[in-house]
């Protein structure tokens, strides 16, 4: 693929942004794209390497090769039609995805992989300009119908692929605009809401309909879906925040990071957000506790209000700067990554355990009480944590953004509805129940439901959301109509 010698040839290329100065100023994104010319070199690096390991890599297994040969060859067009073969929101994940496939290129092996994310942002980005992206509206349709509960990744792609097989989809959303955290828990910075939007628009054309503002299960029973539709998929994500169990949690400013980001990504939007409902961080000392995607849109966020230090702690030790190929590739390595969001401006610390808040006597939290951790391997190679004795210390703080994670759905309402009802079973982890493979795939073990996403899988990346979004989409296909052309 590519040019045979082009790996030896092209060096890889990074995307560049605005200097930090200028962009911690604006809510835009600032990405630099690469030009048509440095996007074709990349795509000429790829190597004829037999295997292509990216596409293990990539969750959506996107056929990466053939479109790098594409843009080397300069036929953007041809490139769109790969690219989207497999995957129903390439301008997402060349934008919010940690480029897996990028971990797992051959050329990663001595740290210079194809430019793959760079790639796929580059032949999305020229598709809209060139107008390519049309709607795919189906000849007939099959007179079933079906809802979809979420309008996050997962949801989105199932719905448009549920459409496009000739189904009349009805998308459910909470929120008061479609999207689920893409729309509200990512910041604008980092993807641009536009996308979102157009992607609706050619969604509406293929005959999804949205609905926003219904919470089902608080404004609208399941039950209602259950008789009103032919299938029902659940695609709500993975909302309940992990929290943290020390004394002073009840303190005032200790927020989850995602009422922080979503009150501002509101704000930022346009849309009103009471003055009670807002975090500000401007000229405050911030902690963000967790080390993750999260954590770091916290740390862009808190920059751009204007904060006075920025302090982020994870609990693990600190990643080494660089991997053992010899162990990891062509996996996901463990090692030292710096976001742009913490190249404006944070201090970092690992191996911290918080014990503890203390308060300004008013019930402001004022600091952070911590002590410092090891990690050891017993002799089973489990690893065990234990406090390092005398390390004690404070760190001061006016706010504090829990970003650990997430544990697994929000179950009161919906779920627990359908648990009760119909009987819904939950695995250990608290996540709805269902296979992905065999003849029930995606169903969960209420006939005719389903369920895709982190609501089934658990907290995971935007990619792995929108590839279970379109393999439900064809479990769901298959179950109403006993065969299905849809691709996996």
């Amino acid at each position: 693929m590519g040019k045979p010698t082009g790996f030896i040839e092209y060096q890889r290329a990074e995307m560049r942004y605005q200097p930090v100065a200028d962009r911690v100023v604006h809510y835009s994104e600032f990405v630099l794209p690469l030009s048509d010319q440095e996007i074709g070199m990349q795509g000429a690096r790829c190597m004829d390497c037999g295997i292509p390991f990216c596409h293990q890599g990539c969750p959506v297994n996107n056929i990466i090769p053939d479109w790098n040969d594409l843009v080397y060859q300069q036929d953007w067009q041809a490139a769109i039609e790969v690219l989207h073969s497999t995957n129903n929101f390439p301008e997402f994940t060349g934008r919010i995805c940690p480029a897996p496939c990028e971990a797992a290129c051959t050329l990663n092996i001595d740290d210079n992989p194809v430019a793959i994310k760079a790639i796929e942002r580059a032949i999305a980005d020229k598709a809209w300009e060139q107008g390519w992206v049309k709607p795919q509206v189906p000849l007939h349709r099959t007179g079933k119908r079906v809802a979809v509960v979420g309008s996050g990744p997962a949801g989105l792609a199932c719905a448009q692929q549920l459409a496009r097989a000739g189904h009349a989809v009805s998308l459910y959303e909470k929120e008061d605009r479609i999207g689920g955290l893409l729309r509200y828990g990512i910041p604008d910075f980092k993807l641009a809401k536009i996308l979102i939007d157009r992607r609706m628009s050619q969604m509406r054309a293929e005959g999804v309909e949205f609905h926003t503002h219904c919470h089902i299960g608080v404004d609208l029973p399941v039950s209602r879906l259950l008789n009103d539709y032919d299938a029902v998929v659940l695609a709500g994500g993975a909302e309940r925040p992990r929290d943290l169990d020390v004394p002073g949690r009840s303190y005032n400013g200790i927020h989850f990071a995602m009422d922080f980001l979503r009150a501002n990504s509101k704000r930022v939007q346009g849309v009103e957000v009471p003055e009670d409902e807002f975090i500000s961080a401007h000229d405050r000392h911030v902690i963000v506790i967790g080390g993750g995607d999260t954590g770091s849109d916290c740390i862009g966020t808190s920059n751009r209000h204007g904060a006075r230090l920025i302090t982020q702690i994870e609990i693990l030790d600190k990643p080494p700067e660089k991997e053992d190929k010899g162990l990891t590739w062509p996996d996901w390595p463990n090692k030292l990554r710096t976001s742009s969001s913490q190249e404006e401006g944070c201090q970092r610390m690992w191996n911290v355990l918080t014990k503890g808040f203390a308060h300004d006597g008013h019930g402001n939290v004022s600091a952070l009480k911590y002590i410092l951790v090891r990690w050891d391997k017993d002799a089973d190679g489990r690893w065990h944590m234990s406090e390092v004795e005398g390390s004690e210390g404070e760190l001061k703080a006016n706010l504090v953004l829990l970003a650990m994670g997430f544990l697994h759905p929000v179950q009161e309402g919906m779920l627990e509805e359908l648990k009760t009802a119909s009987g819904l079973e939950l695995d250990p982890r608290g996540n709805v129940k269902a296979a992905t493979d065999g003849s029930g795939a995606y169903q969960t073990t209420i006939p005719g439901v389903f369920a895709a996403g982190d609501m089934r899988r658990g907290q995971s990346l935007v990619v792995w959301a929108i590839r279970e979004g379109r393999q439900c989409a064809r479990a769901v296909d298959e179950w109403l109509m006993g065969r299905t052309d849809l691709p996996r």
